[in-house]
């Protein structure tokens, strides 16, 4: 518990991240993504043995990040499992990968390693497309979401 407490004081961003198995989409949201090379291009998301996202991510292979906005904290509650009833997703196809409508940067990678960590795997992704537009983002801090003052 006091691990978790002290590292929930590095403020992160909230992404959440997708996979696309045949007709079927998945998603969960993360803050424990990061950017690893610039050449080549390598990205990293670390996930859960136990979480659903875990295998699929093995089996497709590809994964999409959104990068949320601040107006987007009923997406974030709803992929971290607890579902927002009348919300409407939608989606927006990059590359075969679905992604988040609205966010503030959209990231699609194609898994290169998956190197288990503890209790979790650490998929490293070369990256295979990118985009980003102007905004503030939905932060998390301390087990609680907030937003950049200006």
């Amino acid at each position: 518990m006091e691990f978790r407490k002290t590292l929930g004081r590095f403020a992160t961003g909230v992404t959440v991240v997708t996979v696309r198995l045949g007709d079927r989409v998945h998603g969960m949201t993360a803050n424990a993504f990061l950017s690893v090379s610039l050449d080549p291009p390598l990205v990293l998301v670390s996930v859960d043995r136990r979480a659903r996202m875990h295998g699929l991510l093995r089996e497709a292979g590809r994964y999409g990040v959104s990068v949320l906005a601040e107006d987007q904290r009923a997406l974030a509650d709803h992929f971290a499992g607890r579902v927002q009833e009348g919300l409407e997703i939608s989606f927006e196809e990059r590359a075969g990968v679905p992604l988040l409508e609205g966010a503030l940067a959209h990231v699609v990678a194609r898994v290169v390693e998956a190197h288990p960590a503890g209790d979790h795997t650490l998929f490293l992704g070369e990256v295979e497309h990118l985009h980003h537009r102007e905004g503030l983002p939905l932060l998390f801090y301390a087990g609680r979401y907030g937003r950049m003052a200006e």
